[in-house]
């Protein structure tokens, strides 16, 4: 729902957008990058100021913010920049604030020049480090957390940080190998070789993973994309989820948004530097063309009857962009090496490509219980076209399928969802109430926030229900786990809290004139988008998902408890808040949900696996939160115990019998149509049936599922 105070702050960007478009028109060539990032700087800011739902003040302090933000991502590990380049770039503390507001743009070319220097130079240093015999006796130590880290004083200084860096890759790498020599010691045609042949082979390895790092990074980190990540800085500063994106990168959220993109239904991967194609998409054009072959590297990619562009040293996903394409049946041109060394040039036309694991698909469990189980990836829409998936349609297309089947109870999996669309979750919520509230969305200055309703008192499942979450379960998960919670209607299974985006944020291009089909009688120069938070959420009993996210009935130990990455462990990050309730009407049913509750916890507390795993858990962030020895004695002690919890905890996470899991009857002639699909289909059956999660929901749904039978039979 977009508020309607937001709708005259569009006008007026519109406007200034304009403006600023004739005002630069004729002053500087649209090809000219300065003249294009400055445009982008100066809508970006019009877009935070005016529209923003909570909007930090663009000043000296801002400015500030985003300079110390803006060199720590560019240089994330701090073994780039040094520290007088840093005291360098302090004459522009005060000044991006006024770039924004239209002063001409000298800060993000100045730092970029001073960054790919730099880069240039340390790409180089890699060769000399490794070129000598590495000693492993001394005792010194490798600090490997940038927040502990400072940048280098001097260039010496720097040289000596990457020294340490890479003697610690390839003492790792050296260890392993002595370790597989160990291994395999006495077997027969082994070749047992000495230590300094595996140092050799070790320092080889890692100069060959290091010249394909900078290949890549100095091929990906030019001036676009380094801008993305300024004007993503100054986004970032107001808030984690207002982001920049250049055309190509609307696109690929569009596309991830749909589950389907125009391309050829090919895979890549990366092989020793080089791209190759990794699979064929069944159906798709290369797969039809019969032409590409799996292990074909690509050498140059060009669109139609455009100069090809050399793709040595690219990623795999800036690879990937120049493949896909905007439009079915436009042409792309692969110059591919093939295994034999011959060269060939084959075109292919763009089509519809389905992304089938961002679908919702469901399998059965059998044990105590029949229990139906729907996996859910994201809030999916497509937006372009009507007929195009959506999520709501296809889970309750899944609990029309499990209800043929009789299951007496439903798992619905969020874990890993990071959300979607607001109206199809909505609607999925809808799928399991009468009807009434599903959330509440408050926009900037409104005195009256909107409430998002299930209008529709049909219901497509009444049973017994728990939904999974985790860390990283965030927005349209939250507002569905949330939803189930305040309505009482199901049991919430998860770690500690969801993730906690509790906002809502809207696409926006830059360019408001490319609204028209032509602006002054040519094509407008497509400036990208902004997805600007424009709402925050709140459950339908007042409080926000905000920072707080979801906390769950049931909780349960897991491997990503202690990294730092939920929205409350971001310092720009939109505070929690409350809002008056809304009127809704609790789900009426036989099973109380509290007394399963609190009957499963009470197990929990008592329970050996889960309790060993907690204090593995916490010995690992334990040990990977320090200094690392390059003393090989040390190192391999500190490994040793790393791998002994390791082990300990992946024997924890199996389970001792694995849970009976098979497809729905229905699905059997859709999974056998291609080889492809079995295989993945296979590996997810196996990965389900020896999850210990989903094994622990299992259990609360049988506690439902048994007291409701007790209900009946009394």
């Amino acid at each position: 729902m977009m508020s309607r105070k937001f709708l005259p702050v569009l006008l007026v960007l519109t406007g200034a957008g304009l403006f600023l478009a004739f005002q630069t028109k004729g002053k500087s060539d649209n090809d000219n990058p300065k003249s294009r990032y400055s445009k982008v700087l100066r809508n970006v800011g019009l877009m935070l100021e005016q529209g923003h739902y909570s909007p930090k003040k663009i000043d000296d302090g801002f400015s500030r913010l985003v300079l110390k933000k803006f060199t720590e991502l560019l240089d994330d590990d701090k073994n780039i920049f040094i520290q007088s380049d840093i005291e360098g770039f302090r004459k522009y503390e005060n000044k991006i604030d006024d770039e924004i507001h239209g002063a001409e743009l000298e800060s993000f070319f100045s730092i970029n020049d001073v960054y790919l220097k730099r880069l240039q130079e340390t790409s180089v240093l890699y060769t000399d480090i490794l070129s000598k015999p590495m000693e492993f006796s001394k005792d010194e130590n490798v600090l490997l957390d940038p927040e502990k880290l400072n940048f280098s004083r001097s260039e010496a200084e720097r040289k000596d940080t990457w020294r340490k860096r890479l003697k610690y890759l390839v003492l790792s790498k050296y260890v392993d190998l002595q370790a597989e020599r160990e291994k395999n010691k006495g077997k027969k045609d082994y070749v047992t070789k000495a230590d300094s042949t595996l140092e050799r082979e070790s320092r080889d390895a890692i100069r060959k993973q290091i010249e394909r790092y900078f290949k890549t990074k100095i091929t990906h980190d030019n001036a676009d994309e380094n801008f993305t990540i300024f004007v993503n800085t100054i986004t970032g500063c107001m808030d984690p989820h207002t982001n920049y994106m250049p055309p190509i990168e609307k696109r690929s959220f569009d596309e991830q948004m749909s589950g389907t993109f125009f391309g050829i239904g090919a895979q890549l991967k990366e092989d020793d530097g080089r791209i190759k194609i990794a699979n064929l998409i069944s159906g798709g054009p290369a797969w039809k063309s019969g032409e590409l072959k799996v292990e074909d590297e690509i050498i140059k990619i060009a669109q139609g009857n455009a100069e090809p562009v050399d793709v040595t040293g690219y990623a795999v996903t800036d690879a990937v962009k120049l493949i896909r394409g905007a439009e079915k049946g436009s042409e792309v041109k692969l110059t591919v090496k093939r295994m034999d060394g011959s060269i060939k040039v084959i075109t292919l036309k763009r089509d519809e490509i389905k992304l089938d694991d961002t679908f919702a698909k469901s399998a059965i469990i059998n044990g105590d219980h029949k229990i139906g189980y729907i996996y859910l990836p994201e809030f999916y829409v497509n937006f372009d076209n009507p007929e195009g998936a959506k999520c709501s349609d296809d889970v309750a297309k899944e609990l029309q399928k499990l209800k043929a089947e009789n299951v007496e109870g439903v798992i619905i999996d969020l874990r890993g969802n990071g959300g979607g669309s607001l109206p199809e979750v909505v609607k999925m919520a809808g799928l399991f109430i009468e009807d009434g509230p599903i959330c509440i969305v408050k926009g900037r200055g409104e005195d009256k926030p909107f409430q998002w309703k299930d209008k529709d008192k049909s219901i497509a499942y009444s049973g017994p229900l728990t939904v999974m979450v985790d860390e990283f379960s965030a927005s349209a998960s939250e507002i569905f786990a949330a939803a189930i919670q305040d309505y009482k209607r199901g049991i919430i299974v998860g770690s500690t809290s969801t993730y906690g985006k509790g906002t809502v944020q809207r696409s926006i291009p830059l360019n408001p004139e490319s609204e028209n089909a032509y602006f002054a009688g040519k094509k407008p120069e497509d400036l990208g988008s902004i997805k600007l938070t424009l709402q925050k959420f709140y459950r339908i009993n007042g409080g926000a998902t905000q920072l707080k996210g979801v906390t769950p009935d049931v909780i349960l130990p897991d491997g990503f408890e202690y990294l730092k990455f939920r929205e409350k462990d971001n310092p720009f990050a939109l505070p929690w808040d409350e809002i008056g309730k809304v009127d809704y009407k609790p789900w009426t049913s036989t099973i109380s949900n509290d007394l399963v509750i609190r009957n499963i916890n009470n197990n929990l507390k008592m329970n050996e696996r889960f309790n060993k795993m907690q204090a593995d858990l916490a010995l690992l962030n334990k040990l990977n939160d320090k200094e690392y020895s390059l003393s090989i004695q040390k190192f391999k002690e500190e490994r040793k115990q790393l791998q002994a919890t390791n082990r300990d905890l992946d024997t924890l996470s199996r389970l001792s019998k694995n849970l009976v899991v098979k497809n729905i009857a229905a699905d059997t002639l859709s999974i056998n149509s291609a080889k492809e699909k079995l295989d993945k289909n296979t590996q997810w059956i196996r990965r389900l049936s020896n999850d210990i999660y989903i094994d622990e929901t299992v259990k609360v749904l049988d506690n439902m599922i048994n007291q409701s039978t007790t209900v009946k039979n009394n």
